[in-house]
């Protein structure tokens, strides 16, 4: 199995071009589109989601995840294994949470083919090498050091994704005393599922991935509360 997670956008043609490669290098094997609205460039924010999105992924899977900005530049590509799973991908913090919550079983470099478009890693450097783990072959790498980013928190109290329906994915773990915040200038109340909320009214609740979501019944948070992306939330205990 190979579950790809990427900023790159459904509308737009990048992710049909990676699952073309895909398919060349592993024919047969399942590909799943878990996330491909990562916010933009954002790769803080997506190293959050991706371990949370990740945790029922099952053990030997190949992971692609690309937010990729600095694309073409000096980070390496890596093959990552953590937590029985192996993650192909950029050396530029995407990986951190993995890392931190998982532990580092191998860290390897990959050769960049001389072909490789330098804008389109994507296809070029990650898919061949995804395709080639998940049919038991190892790509062309090295051993190499992880880059770490041991100033993040454990624990990040701010918008991280906005969905279609305006809820707010955040940051935070849920715990079980965590019982109020503010976002948008007001004091939401913990809820344990949406038909506990008022109509129009903002909660948050754990959702189904163990992260802190806020949200409204019937409406949408993010226009209710006038919230964005990295907006920050203040944690009332």
């Amino acid at each position: 199995m190979i579950v790809l997670l990427t900023d790159f956008g459904a509308a737009d043609p990048y992710v049909g071009q990676v699952r073309l490669r895909l398919a060349e290098g592993a024919p047969g094997v399942p590909v799943i589109d878990l996330f491909h609205d990562l916010p933009n460039f954002a790769i803080q924010a997506s190293a959050y989601l991706l371990y949370a999105y990740c945790r029922d992924v099952p053990a030997g899977a190949v992971i692609m995840a690309v937010v990729d900005p600095g694309v073409g530049g000096a980070r390496h590509a890596l093959v990552l294994r953590a937590g029985g799973r192996i993650y192909v991908g950029p050396d530029n913090g995407l990986f951190e949470m993995v890392a931190r919550r998982d532990g580092v079983e191998s860290c390897e470099a990959l050769t960049i083919p001389a072909e490789a478009a330098p804008t389109f890693h994507g296809r070029d450097v990650f898919a061949p090498a995804a395709a080639a783990l998940a049919r038991g072959a190892r790509p062309c790498a090295r051993p190499a050091p992880l880059t770490r980013f041991s100033d993040w928190p454990d624990d990040w109290a701010c918008v991280l994704f906005i969905d279609h329906y305006g809820n707010a994915v955040t940051g935070l773990r849920a715990r079980p005393g965590l019982r109020a915040l503010m976002a948008g200038g007001r004091r939401l109340k913990r809820a344990r599922f949406f038909a506990e909320g008022a109509p129009g009214e903002p909660f948050f609740y754990e959702n189904a991935n163990g992260l802190i979501e806020i949200a409204v019944r019937e409406g949408s948070a993010a226009a209710i509360l006038g919230l964005q992306l990295a907006d920050p939330l203040l944690v009332l205990d």
